[in-house]
């Protein structure tokens, strides 16, 4: 039996699709963050839904799908880029079973399903990383640059180390599935 993570109830807010937010975590335009539920926003991070598009209405700036869980002090933040004199930020689609670790920048286009990012890594404007990837801790993946399915990149510039097996994305599942459940409040 593994032991319980414990989170003490003052700290997290837990939502009706079992998301768990640190009350330490900041989160700037929460009505343009979608959470897809039961993922897990750690102290000190940061998700910046009010960087968005101008115009009218409520526009998706980030979503996070299920079992997601974003490390102590990781920065998520729309790219953006100036295009024809005008600035402008992009959304960013993160897929189900993403593991953040701790101290990371996220500034993605999109992050797909059963991905594995360290600590400490910068993730350049526009990186797409496709399903089932692994970055390692500490690696600099330059802007727009695509990190294909079941494959490990690691290194500043990080690039190509080595193919993952084909069972990473049960492994990856597995993984975020237990760590979510080991997630426990202390004061019941």
């Amino acid at each position: 039996m593994d032991t319980p993570i414990y989170y003490s109830k003052t700290e997290f807010i837990e939502t009706d699709t079992g998301n768990k937010v640190s009350r330490r975590a900041t989160i700037a335009g929460p009505q343009n963050i979608i959470l897809g539920g039961k993922t897990i926003i750690s102290s000190g991070a940061i998700i910046r839904g009010d960087l968005r598009r101008t115009g009218p209405g409520h526009a998706v700036v980030i979503s996070l799908g299920r079992y997601c869980l974003v490390g102590e002090g990781c920065v998520i933040r729309p790219p953006y880029k100036t295009y024809r004199g005008n600035f402008n930020y992009y959304p960013m689609k993160i897929g189900d079973h993403v593991h953040i670790g701790a101290n990371t920048v996220v500034e993605a286009a999109t992050i797909g399903n059963h991905v594995v990012i360290g600590k400490n890594c910068i993730i350049g404007k526009f990186t797409i990383i496709k399903d089932c990837a692994q970055v390692a801790d500490n690696t600099v993946i330059p802007p727009n640059t695509v990190v294909p399915a079941l494959a490990l990149f690691s290194g500043s510039p990080g690039r190509f180390v080595e193919d993952l097996p084909e069972s990473t994305q049960e492994l990856v599942e597995s993984q975020t599935k237990h760590y979510y459940t080991r997630f426990q409040p202390l004061d019941r």
